[in-house]
């Protein structure tokens, strides 16, 4: 089916949104809120585990979670293949990590998904290609995108390709696609940058793998500190989502009025580390295995943060 929306040509509609693809911009998903204009969606992040370390009782949650919220897709803030990506589109892993997991049927919902740095550690275009969604029709994995829901945009950004030391560690990456790095970037940043300028959406929300803020193990990342954060300030952004952190955390610093969010408990977690030097700043932290959801109103957006045994960490609206 191939209709004209906002003066691009849209390429399919399945599952509830629609694909908009122009060239030189990032490609457009269509999700249409609910009849009293609403949206809620959940984010979980590395995850992939084939059931263990606690992901297959953190998705029976967000199953629980998902039906009573009667949620519209699910993002995954990447790192969805432990602990090499997948080797090709037949890989078992697939199967095994998200066909066979997340089998509830409030979670029967379209995916949007992000890579991490585990993920370019395989075959990255396995992830993207459309093979795995005639698999599952549930799967979307990009680079980078949107999704337009009226009144709210996501922003997916490829966040692995900024940092430096992959470039010149030991690991492997699949850097396909990518090179020349530099170019790629530069193109990228404008991109998100042109994205970001002509959203008309009352809230705007980025989401990557690699986190800005966190007190976790990782720490901030400095080179989208240096890089991204700039346009996400300069436009407005809301709400900054990330993983890579296994853990759950909230910041919110002077500086900026973006909410840096983590959601990267989706399966192994690291317990016992928390560092950040203003402890006002760092409004939650979870060390454990959850999930969040995020709903929002033309009026205002409610995060929920929820443990692996689906009780409330973490409340907070705007």
């Amino acid at each position: 089916m191939a209709v004209v929306w906002n003066g691009h040509l849209v390429l399919g509609l399945v599952l509830g949104y629609c694909l908009v693809h122009s060239l030189g911009e990032l490609e457009r998903f269509v999700e249409s809120p609910k009849g009293d204009g609403s949206l809620v969606f959940l984010v979980v992040g590395d995850w992939g585990r084939r059931g263990n370390y606690n992901q297959t009782e953190v998705a029976h949650q967000m199953g629980i979670i998902g039906e009573k919220l009667d949620i519209d897709f699910v993002v995954s803030t990447g790192d969805n293949f432990y602990e090499d990506g997948l080797t090709g589109v037949d890989d078992p892993a697939f199967q095994e990590s998200f066909v066979n997991i997340y089998t509830h049927p409030g979670l029967q919902k379209q995916w949007y998904s992000v890579l991490g740095n585990h993920d370019y550690r395989g075959n990255v275009e396995a992830q993207l290609n459309p093979i795995l969604r005639k698999m599952d029709s549930r799967w979307l994995c990009l680079r980078s995108f949107v999704v337009n829901a009226e009144i709210v945009e996501l922003f997916f950004v490829d966040t692995t390709p900024f940092v430096d030391k992959y470039f010149t560690e030991g690991d492997v990456y699949d850097w396909s696609g990518v090179l020349p790095r530099k170019r790629y970037l530069s193109n990228l940043l404008k991109d998100v940058d042109l994205a970001l300028k002509e959203s008309r959406a009352k809230w705007k929300i980025v989401i990557g793998h690699h986190t800005i803020k966190s007190a976790g193990e990782h720490g901030n990342t400095a080179e989208l500190v240096a890089q991204l954060l700039p346009i996400m300030q300069a436009n407005n952004v809301d709400l900054y989502i990330n993983g890579h952190d296994h853990c759950l955390q909230r910041i919110s610093t002077s500086a900026s009025p973006i909410q840096f969010l983590t959601s990267g408990g989706g399966s192994k977690a690291w317990r016992g580390y928390v560092s950040w030097p203003n402890p006002e700043e760092l409004k939650f932290y979870y060390d454990g295995q959850g999930f969040m959801t995020v709903q929002v109103t033309k009026a205002q957006i409610d995060i929920v943060f929820y443990d692996i045994e689906g009780q409330v960490r973490h409340h907070w609206s705007v």
